[in-house]
């Protein structure tokens, strides 16, 4: 993996007359604005080149969008592109799509680190024009040059209201699992921020039962009794 980092272009999807996906009393463009802005702040403040395609909530064809992400840092493989957005259709969890040029590495790492923020992680994947199995069926990743494009569909916008309720309570959360992936990605050393909790270890041993185990013998390791099973 190169670990040079010449620039990251945060993408907040949709905005102004586009509103994208509608779901429990929300549009998905304020809510990709909102994690986009934090994400960029977070960029900034820890001294990573960042830039974002819009901060307000303005309309952007695909090719002005487009044409903003290759202006930033020019058409350079080691700038990385995240285009954030939420998903629709019924269905629950993450997805990560990635360009049809490049590995499924850091997609995967954003999807690990979303489930560690408790969301449901569904797939990482990339999608072909069903007219031309040799290019990418998304805009963001067909017409950005050689850069290195993600979407992150952080969940579900017509999810159940509990899952959505997720979604605004921990976007910082699920902001951060993607910065710390990308940074990871490129050897870069990650700081989370100040407020931020860290996650407690369990007062009890985990134990992972393996094939044969009896509830007798995992008693006897752990010197308890079956009742207490």
């Amino acid at each position: 993996m190169n670990n040079n980092l010449t620039g990251i272009v945060i993408d907040p999807g949709h905005g102004g007359i586009d509103g994208g996906a509608v779901g429990n009393n929300q549009n998905e463009k304020d809510y990709t604005l909102k994690i986009s802005k934090y994400m960029y702040d977070r960029f900034k403040n820890l001294g990573i080149p960042v830039s974002i395609t819009r901060d307000t909530d303005i309309t952007l064809s695909p090719t002005e969008r487009t044409n903003k992400i290759l202006s930033f840092y020019g058409n350079d493989p080691n700038v990385i592109v995240v285009s954030n957005h939420l998903n629709a259709g019924g269905g629950t969890g993450a997805e990560v799509i990635y360009a049809l040029r490049n590995p499924s590495t850091l997609a995967d790492s954003v999807l690990q680190n979303l489930a560690l923020t408790g969301q449901q992680p569904r797939r990482t994947y990339q999608r072909t024009l069903p007219s031309n199995p040799n290019r990418d069926y998304y805009f963001i990743h067909r017409d950005t040059g050689v850069t290195e494009p993600l979407i992150v569909e952080y969940g579900f916008i017509d999810d159940n209201p509990t899952n959505v309720q997720f979604l605004n309570n921990n976007y910082k959360e699920l902001a951060e699992a993607v910065i710390k992936s990308i940074l990871e990605y490129k050897n870069i050393s990650y700081t989370p921020p100040a407020n931020a909790l860290t996650p407690s270890l369990p007062s009890e041993p985990i134990y992972i039962v393996k094939k044969g185990d009896s509830l007798y013998a995992i008693a006897q390791k752990y010197n308890t009794t079956v009742d207490n099973l």
